[in-house]
């Protein structure tokens, strides 16, 4: 019998269309002799549909017609299941769209790949792929990864976090701190996204302030961090879970400007690749030109960070080498990367498929690892409760 894999992608982020480009991949690329797979599309407002034409992505040109042309579902445990349950249920027709064994989310940035998702699939006790809600929280928050990467001797780029809060009550005293950390060129990002999105660098004080004003529409946290003058940057990939991981082959991205923009990302190779390549495949070098002693040394610390932020299935990680100082930094940690990666593992002997086989079978076996842990414990503390001896009252943690 047949694996019914549910692929959710979309959500309520700014890298929506990518995350759909990445899923459609991913399920063009599924063994179907393994796996029924049904592609679950979360609209920007948080609405989940399914249908025939979600899975195919020339329909994505028009998605309210996609959308009227689909059928809303949610999510509901039925015995030891999880259906996918229809919102209007249509006369004469069962209420159960179908049913998944396994979630594959391949989601990208703020609301969904952040922990979101995964906590709420947790919740049905259904398998999903990837890092779980902890590490997935901690990835996409670069300020909080910084600092845990910080305390495991991983080295990184000094920073300085800024709430929209404290710039609005008193930006010339932030202004004046950063210049005050830093030397120009300084580099804004928000603290909570991906795809080089809000991201610039700054050379004086007029670009930094509009630098921080563009980076506080996208998030209400940002950080400002050094820019490597003579920058190199490598990224390497990680699959595997708290047991045994192993590191991809390394790859350059290649710039058209000073950092590597959305366009480099997703656009320049788009035209060219369709669903079937890596986004950004023409716009890489790979392997990257880096010595060996270079490469072992990116590879072993992608292994050291996949392990000490307790991540799982395959994650990427952005390395920046300053070319003047040899000195090697993480810089983030994706931890749903685009194309999950496929590309760095198809130049090595992991071929999509293959890595797609793996990433569930490291789901289920988190799985049954979990149902041996013990979650809770019988207790005859509500057998004496009532709601007359709490008036007045405070319980004791």
């Amino acid at each position: 019998m047949k694996i019914k894999v549910g692929v959710f992608f979309g959500g309520k982020s700014v890298e929506h269309e990518v995350s759909i480009i990445t899923a459609i991949q991913a399920i063009e690329n599924m063994d179907k002799d393994k796996y029924d797979v049904i592609p679950i599309y979360i609209t920007k407002d948080n609405k989940m549909f399914v249908g025939d034409l979600i899975g195919d992505i020339s329909n994505y040109k028009d998605i309210d017609n996609l959308i009227k042309n689909s059928t809303q579902i949610m999510l509901a445990q039925k015995d030891d299941k999880v259906a996918l349950l229809r919102c209007e249920k249509k006369l004469f027709k069962d209420n159960v769209y179908d049913y998944i064994d396994i979630a594959f989310p391949i989601v990208h940035g703020t609301n969904v790949e952040d922990g979101t998702l995964q906590g709420f699939l947790k919740m049905f006790n259904i398998p999903y792929t990837g890092c779980d809600v902890m590490s997935s929280a901690v990835g996409m928050d670069k300020y909080v990864c910084k600092c845990v990467l910080k305390d495991n001797n991983i080295p990184i780029l000094d920073c300085k976090c800024v709430s929209s809060r404290d710039y609005n009550i008193n930006s010339d005293k932030i202004i004046k701190e950063i210049e005050k950390e830093f030397k120009y060129p300084v580099i804004v990002k928000p603290i909570n996204l991906g795809s080089s999105v809000g991201i610039k660098i700054a050379k004086d004080r007029n670009e930094l302030v509009d630098a921080i004003e563009n980076a506080f529409t996208y998030a209400r946290k940002i950080l400002i961090e050094r820019a490597i003058k003579n920058l190199k940057e490598i990224n390497c990939s990680v699959v595997g879970d708290y047991e045994s991981a192993k590191a991809s082959e390394c790859e350059e991205p290649v710039k058209t400007d000073e950092i590597l923009s959305y366009k480099d990302k997703y656009i320049s190779g788009g035209k060219k690749g369709g669903a079937s390549k890596s986004m950004n495949a023409s716009v890489l070098k790979l392997p990257a030109e880096i010595d060996k002693k270079t490469k072992d040394k990116i590879q072993e610390l992608a292994l050291k960070t996949f392990d000490v932020l307790g991540c799982s299935g395959v994650i990427r990680i952005d390395f920046m080498i300053d070319k003047d100082t040899k000195e090697i930094f993480v810089n983030e940690v994706n931890t749903i990367p685009g194309s999950l990666s496929f590309h760095l593992w198809k130049a090595t002997d992991l071929n999509y498929t293959k890595l797609l086989d793996e990433l569930i079978s490291l789901a289920l076996k988190r799985s049954r690892e979990e149902k041996e842990i013990t979650y809770s414990f019988d207790s005859n503390i509500l057998s004496g409760v009532s709601m007359n001896s709490l008036k007045g009252s405070k319980l004791n943690k």
